[in-house]
């Protein structure tokens, strides 16, 4: 049988090979079209195990590295999250499907207005998504189970260990922005402690108040 490059099983065998396993994601990323969630002129290109270009400079996450930031939030269906970068919104539907609540923030309108189009036709209307600065995260609706950063920074922003709760999991690329290691960490009582680094990979930088100036290289 030939194997359809357009076909989502691409993105289910690609996320299986990063070591995924959590049955409940592997079907979300089966049954939520990433064809919808990238720019029309990226359709062709939306199952393929590859970042794509967005307007304002941004590109997704490879979405075999997006199963893999999920799946590490161990995520069992009640959690409250929080995105730090929601894009057209693609890895917002996955959280959407596996957790209770989702709150995302993203920095950039036209991104906004993006994800929240495509979010709603598929009917994940009730996610919250936030025209801000990720940095300062969501704390009208902390404390969270789980925090995912979709930018890197050499550090955690500190609003983001605030939010999250005692035992919750954070996930962010860390270093300066084009070569870091994703980073896994669990909060205790005395702050994030490392818990392993999933893999090494490139993200855009985090930009904010507790992140890079925009203004500045």
């Amino acid at each position: 049988m030939v194997h359809d490059p357009r076909s989502p099983e691409t993105l289910v065998r690609a996320a299986r090979s990063a070591g995924v396993t959590d049955a409940r994601l592997l079907e979300a990323v089966r049954t939520i079209p990433r064809a919808d969630f990238v720019p029309d002129d990226e359709v062709d290109a939306a199952y393929w195990d590859s970042p794509l270009p967005l307007p304002c400079g941004q590109t997704t996450t490879q979405p075999s590295l997006v199963a893999m930031m999920v799946s590490a939030l161990d995520l069992a269906g009640d959690e409250r999250v929080l995105e730090i970068g929601t894009g057209y919104g693609w890895q917002t539907a996955l959280l959407a499907r596996l957790a209770g609540r989702v709150v995302s923030v993203e920095r950039r309108p036209e991104l906004v207005a993006q994800a929240r189009r495509r979010l709603a036709a598929h009917g994940f209307g009730a996610v919250e998504v936030i025209l801000g600065d990720g940095t300062l995260g969501a704390p009208h609706a902390a404390p969270y189970d789980g925090v995912i950063v979709c930018a890197a920074f050499p550090e955690v922003p500190e609003p983001l260990v605030e939010q999250l709760r005692i035992g919750g999991r954070l996930v962010q690329p860390v270093g300066p922005g084009g070569q870091e290691l994703v980073e896994l960490y669990e909060r205790r009582p005395e702050g994030l402690e490392p818990v392993r680094t999933l893999v090494s990979a490139r993200f855009v930088r985090l930009y904010g108040a507790h992140g890079y100036d925009e203004g500045r290289s």
